[in-house]
This record gives C-alpha cells, sequence and structure tokens, in this order.
C-alpha cells in the first residue's frame, strides 16, 4: 500500500513539476531582437526606399516620401512605435542595396526589389511576404509599330545594371534566337532618360516601372508597353538576417495588411471591429486575453495601429496604383486569393 501511495506521489510531483516549467517558461518577457531593440530606441525605423519611381516611391510638394512601397515602411513603424510617420528614409539606387543590407545601415528596405535566391544567400536578407507581383517587360515608341518582341531583332535596349533585368533580357532574346545590343545605365532615372533621348529602341524593366515612366511622361499614348512578360518578379520588402525577430515583425505587418482586406477591416471602420465577438477577429486584433504582438516584444494590438494609419493592403493599392490614379492598374495576380489572385494571409492563431 504504502508502495503503491509512494508511486503516485511522485507521478503527482512530475506533473507539477512540468506545470511548473511551462508556467515559468511563458512568464518569461521576450527577448527582443537587436534591430527591434534599436528602432524602440532610437523611436524610428530607417527605412531604404527607391530614389524616385512614380507610385512606389517619391518625394511629394512638401519633402515627404509616399508612394506603395512607402507604406510598408511606415506599417512596420506603426506596429512596432505605435506612429507611422516614425520613419527615416533611405534613398537607394539599385547597386546600392546589398551593401546597405549587409551594412546594417538600415532596418529593413521597402524599394521593388525581386526576391531571389541568390540575394537572400549573398545579401544575408531575409524577404518577407510578396508585396507586389510583377514581371519584367518591354516598351517602344508606339510610332514604331513594334507590337512583339520579335520586332526588336537587333533592336538597341535600354537596361538598367545592378538589377534582374539585365540576365532576364539576355535569357528571352537568347531563348529566340534574337540579337540585341544592350545599352547599360547605373540607375533608373538615367536609364529612362536615355531611352527618352534616342539612344534605345526599346526600355526594359519591371511592368510596373514601365507603367509608372509612362504615366509621368509628357505623352503616355507616344508610348506602348508590349503584351509579352519576360520574368517572374516578386518584389518583396527585405531585411538583414541579424534579426529573425524583426523579420517575422515584418512578415506578419504585410500578412496582416492582407488579411484586415480579407476581413473587410479598413482605416475607416477598424473602431467598429475592436469591440467585435467574433473569436478570429479578436485574435486578429489583438483584443482580450489573445496573444498576438506580445509574442514579438510589440503591442497586442499592433495590427489596430498599422489599418489605423496605414490602411489595408487593398486601400494602399488603390491609393498609389489604382483605377483613379494615373497609373490605372488592375490589381491582377496583387488580388487577393478570394478574388483570383495569389495575395493570401496565413492565419493569425
Amino acid at each position: 500500500m504504502f508502495k503503491r501511495f509512494s508511486l503516485i506521489a511522485l507521478a503527482v510531483t512530475i506533473v507539477l513539476s512540468g506545470a511548473l516549467a511551462v508556467v515559468a517558461q511563458d512568464a518569461q518577457p521576450v527577448v527582443v531582437g537587436p534591430i527591434t531593440q534599436a528602432i524602440l530606441d532610437r523611436g524610428e525605423v530607417i527605412c531604404g526606399v527607391n530614389t524616385s519611381l512614380a507610385g512606389f516611391a517619391t518625394l511629394n510638394d512638401a519633402g515627404e516620401y509616399e508612394g506603395f512601397d512607402v507604406e510598408f515602411c511606415r506599417a512596420v513603424a506603426a506596429a512596432i512605435l505605435g506612429d507611422a510617420n516614425a520613419v527615416t528614409y533611405r534613398p537607394l539606387q539599385a547597386g546600392e542595396r546589398q551593401a546597405a543590407i549587409q551594412s546594417g545601415e538600415i532596418d529593413l528596405m521597402s524599394r521593388n526589389t525581386t526576391m531571389t535566391l541568390s540575394r537572400e544567400a549573398v545579401w544575408g536578407a531575409t524577404f518577407g511576404p510578396v508585396t507586389f507581383y510583377d514581371g519584367q517587360g518591354l516598351m517602344v515608341r508606339t510610332d514604331t509599330g513594334i507590337t512583339e518582341i520579335e520586332g526588336l531583332e537587333g533592336a538597341s535596349i535600354c537596361v538598367q545594371s545592378g538589377t534582374t533585368t539585365e540576365l532576364n533580357l539576355a535569357d528571352a532574346f537568347s531563348q529566340r534566337g534574337l540579337s540585341y545590343e544592350p545599352q547599360v545605365f547605373a540607375d533608373a532615372a538615367a536609364t529612362w532618360e536615355g531611352y527618352l533621348s534616342g539612344r534605345c529602341d526599346a526600355f526594359t524593366t519591371d511592368k510596373s516601372g514601365l507603367a509608372a515612366y509612362r504615366a509621368t511622361s509628357e505623352d503616355p499614348g507616344s508610348h506602348t508597353i508590349l503584351e509579352i512578360t519576360l520574368s517572374k518578379e516578386p518584389l518583396a520588402p527585405l531585411s538583414p538576417q541579424s534579426d529573425p525577430q524583426f523579420a517575422d515583425i515584418v512578415m506578419w505587418v504585410v500578412y496582416g495588411m492582407i488579411q484586415a482586406e480579407e476581413f473587410g477591416i479598413t482605416s475607416a471602420n477598424v473602431g467598429d471591429f475592436v469591440g467585435s465577438e467574433i473569436p478570429e477577429i479578436q485574435r486578429f486584433l489583438g483584443q482580450g486575453d489573445n496573444a498576438a504582438g506580445s509574442l514579438y516584444g510589440i503591442p497586442n494590438d499592433f495590427m489596430v495601429a498599422v489599418i489605423t494609419q496605414v490602411g489595408n493592403y487593398g486601400e494602399v493599392f488603390e491609393r498609389h496604383l489604382g483605377a483613379d490614379t494615373p497609373f490605372g492598374l488592375e490589381r491582377g495576380l496583387n488580388a487577393l486569393w478570394t478574388e483570383g489572385g495569389l495575395q493570401y494571409s496565413p492565419p493569425f492563431r
């Protein structure tokens, strides 16, 4: 009898010890990563952006950066600091991106940058979710009458160095047995000016970039974007691999903006959803006893700040690139998965 009691007591002790260990483990404070801590200490996010790409990142008349990519810098600042305006922007040329990531000059880059295997490995970068599904295209002067890539046999083509577009261009022409003469420029502005000045017969970059340059030209109708898409260009924000926790914050902020659109939560109605009794909404907005942001050392209701100050993914897209802008871009692949697109968020649970 005594032996049986001892065994029961031992079993209870083991179970209780395990439970206490779990409680103790759960009670441990979240260790904030070095980039997140630096942001908290300085009170701002340092974000690398394009020097000037209409619709994605440009300086407005007040000297402030605005655009589709810029909004994701602001969203991360809202999530961590509660203030979407707490951002210092670092304008980066394409060739400066690797050094900016590797040197720690920036916390985050949101600069129409294609996610690739080599960039993650060689740059030491962690890409967040794709914010814009794009593809490389070709633009020609409308009066040439060229409508297909075959019409560019032997043509000169303006292309920017230090980008994926050089290799994609070479591959596309080689696969079709076509010859061409590359005219290489150091930055995007010079590439565009080279095309406008007649140094090239065609201009190549991501189709979103082509649409931006055409829309802001003196005579948009004088330029035609060919239907062909030369490559897959998934554009995404990225951060140094030195802080996986910060990369997770970036990831869930982007996913949160996509999920907010799916829920129908906007900057105008987010207050109505805060008091929702739907468990899924409560978890998403970090209400009640639901742990969300606290798992990463930021406020549980970080998505409330993001949506209130920046908006959901659809709001950001339409504000800078949609039908009521000079670009008039269709959502296409960037529509929600429920609307036939690729934008899809994992569950917030």
